[in-house]
């Protein structure tokens, strides 16, 4: 584990850095150099994928395919707005993504297979188990990019916002990593005890305050790595991990204070949805409240930690779709009132960022969540389950934007077109990431990453 605070916070001085057992970041050293030593640098394509997962089920009725037409009950509760597509529109609650829509890549005919609680698009059957982000690690090394910073992080509420609620880890481990093992697991900065492996570092230091205890950590996590590990491997090498710490290279990618103040105040989502704006009654009250809080800082992070050289990260607000309109969660109406504006908001906002620095051609944007809602409207205002169709949207990473993807039937209910499933997901990630002919020559590596990227991939993007 590896804890970092800004010592004139509420955390104890001596607690400002702790690395032990010979670990960095939860992950053992060795095999974390040993897996570089592989030479599988070559695969890596240079380019980063930034997953949001929308938990709880977005419908695909109120995002990004109204379906206007149908009858009241099964068509969107909230409207419909023009997109700059001609002849698409997408639901009410989405102006800004709609002015961009020739900017994005939207499938219509996606489906996540089931209708059950989880995270399968990014950790499933299709991902064996692991994060998918762990895939690309176990490919490229765990600190295997050039930057030396970790390829593998996942951004939970409580990293840009140390007062949100735990994050809810009962319907599926974003950290899981398969059969991969515990070296490719994601880094997770300000997660606390909400999982085994976490990362924990001030957003905003000035300055490593305590220095000469960093060092001394460090001097002390040396010397039990010199004893324990591997003695054959390259010195440069066994360096690497230590190089990267005291670079501050993490460090700076996690100061936000470095970015133009019209830059964060152009994320910031938090006066979007006050939280004197949410009705109390809803059990899940306090989590549109962090939804709010923190998606556009969130996405922002995630942007900085791309552009310092972090290869895939994950990023998931608390679980907020999940609008059946009962003890738990609100109506269709006012629950997209409560996370439609920050996701609205903030992915526009990372959109035109990206094009803004040119790195739309580098990082891919993807949104989904475990499955869609059901055709039809419940008797409260709500709609379900449904594990037959699920919005999805992608941005950047070199991809053909601009375009539908699919279609669905009239009730919104099945795909009408080729289904496209998390497998497609999955290898359209792996493609965008590596090489998938120079990843059937490396040996030793996994059949199912091998299998995975070179799988089909959503039509029309590649």
């Amino acid at each position: 584990m590896l804890s970092a605070f800004d010592s004139r916070r509420r955390f104890a001085r001596r607690q400002f850095l702790r690395v032990g057992g010979a670990a960095l970041g939860g992950l053992s050293l060795a095999p974390l150099l040993a897996a570089e030593a592989r030479e599988q640098r070559r695969l890596f394509t240079g380019k980063s994928v930034i997953f949001l997962f929308l938990h709880g089920g977005p419908s695909q009725f109120e995002t990004f395919d109204p379906k206007m037409s149908a009858p009241e009950g099964i068509r969107s509760a909230t409207g419909e707005i023009a997109t700059a597509l001609p002849g698409v529109t997408f639901g009410s609650n989405f102006p800004r993504l709609a002015a961009l829509a020739n900017r994005l890549a939207i499938v219509r005919s996606f489906t996540t297979g089931d209708a059950n609680h989880d995270i399968k698009p990014i950790v499933g059957r299709a991902t064996g188990g692991a994060n998918l982000g762990s895939l690309f690690a176990r490919v490229v090394g765990p600190v295997g990019t050039a930057s030396g910073m970790p390829p593998n992080m996942l951004l939970v509420p409580r990293a840009v916002d140390p007062d949100a609620g735990p994050h809810q880890t009962q319907f599926g481990r974003f950290d899981a990593t398969g059969e991969l093992g515990a070296a490719v697991a994601p880094l997770i900065p300000g997660a606390g005890n909400d999982f085994q492996r976490d990362l924990e570092l001030s957003l905003a230091p000035d300055r490593f305050d305590d220095r000469r205890a960093v060092l001394a950590a460090l001097d002390r996590a040396r010397w039990q790595f010199d004893c324990a590990s591997d003695r054959t491997l390259p010195d440069p090498l066994r360096e690497r991990a230590f190089a990267t710490l005291l670079s501050g290279e993490m460090a700076r990618a996690f100061d936000l204070s470095r970015e133009d103040p019209r830059t964060i105040a152009r994320y910031d989502t938090a006066p979007l949805v006050r939280p004197d704006q949410i009705d109390r009654k809803w059990n899940n009250y306090q989590h549109y409240v962090d939804n709010a809080k923190t998606l556009g800082k969130l996405l922002l992070l995630a942007r900085r930690l791309c552009e310092a050289g972090c290869g895939f990260v994950t990023v998931t607000t608390n679980f907020v779709w999940d609008m059946h309109a009962d003890v738990n969660n609100a109506t269709m109406p006012e629950g997209m009132r409560y996370t439609a504006p920050p996701l609205d908001h903030a992915v526009s906002a990372l959109v035109e960022d990206l094009g803004r620095r040119g790195l739309d051609q580098q990082i891919l944007l993807i949104c989904c969540g475990e499955m869609g809602r059901t055709p039809r409207i419940n008797a409260s205002g709500g709609r379900d389950h449904w594990g037959n169709l699920a919005p999805l949207l992608l941005a950047g990473g070199g991809l053909r934007m601009g375009q539908v993807i699919g279609r669905s039937t009239r009730d919104g209910g099945a795909p009408l077109s080729e289904r496209i499933e998390n497998r497609h997901l999955v290898a359209t990630v792996l493609q965008t990431l590596v090489d998938p002919l120079e990843l059937r020559t490396v040996r030793g590596l996994p059949d199912q990453i091998v299998q995975a990227a070179n799988g089909d991939v959503i039509p029309g993007l590649m």
